[in-house]
């Protein structure tokens, strides 16, 4: 009987192990369906993509700046060009003789030349509309730098007139010597 009663206890213990045992010392089941998905905070990746965001942002900022300031540099001297252009531009109708009549040439290549030689007569005029050269045969017109060849047979004396829309005139005179 004593035996009976250990083999009793023994297959109760048995029973109350396998009840315990089964879910407990099995290893878990894999469950069906999606696996839980990971935290974003906990990857590197991210965090090393935000950083080289950040960066890629800062170097085209820096970009930007640099063609910006290019950009006005340029604009800058440009307008500083065109200044000096405006001015030089300015300085030159001021010695063509601006918006007035004027002769600003006059001169012949010879004061005196033999019987039978030609002589240049050269003239520059600003803002004329008409210009007349006497004693000449050879056509004038207005310019601001024309030679034209005469060939006096006695002492002359050579007379430039130019006159502008207005009707306002100039005239000056010039001689050349025959020997």
């Amino acid at each position: 009987m004593a035996r009976n009663v250990i083999i009793r206890r023994a297959s109760r213990i048995d029973k109350q192990t396998e009840s315990h045992k089964g879910p407990m010392l099995t290893e878990p089941q894999p469950t069906q369906g999606p696996p839980a998905p990971k935290s974003p905070l906990k990857n590197p990746i991210m965090y090393s993509s935000l950083a080289l965001l950040a960066v890629l942002l800062y170097v085209l900022w820096i970009f930007f700046f640099r063609w910006q300031e290019n950009r006005q540099f340029q604009r800058h001297a440009s307008e500083e060009r065109s200044q000096k252009q405006l001015d030089a531009d300015r300085q030159t109708i001021d010695q063509l003789g601006g918006k007035e009549l004027a002769i600003q040439s006059f001169y012949a290549t010879a004061g005196v030349i033999h019987r039978g030689e030609t002589a240049q007569l050269c003239y520059g005029v600003a803002n004329a509309k008409t210009v007349k050269l006497e004693p000449q045969d050879n056509p004038v017109w207005p310019s601001y730098n024309r030679c034209v060849e005469v060939a006096p047979k006695k002492d002359t004396t050579y007379t430039l007139t130019i006159q502008d829309a207005a009707g306002h005139t100039q005239t000056q005179t010039l001689d050349i010597k025959v020997k």
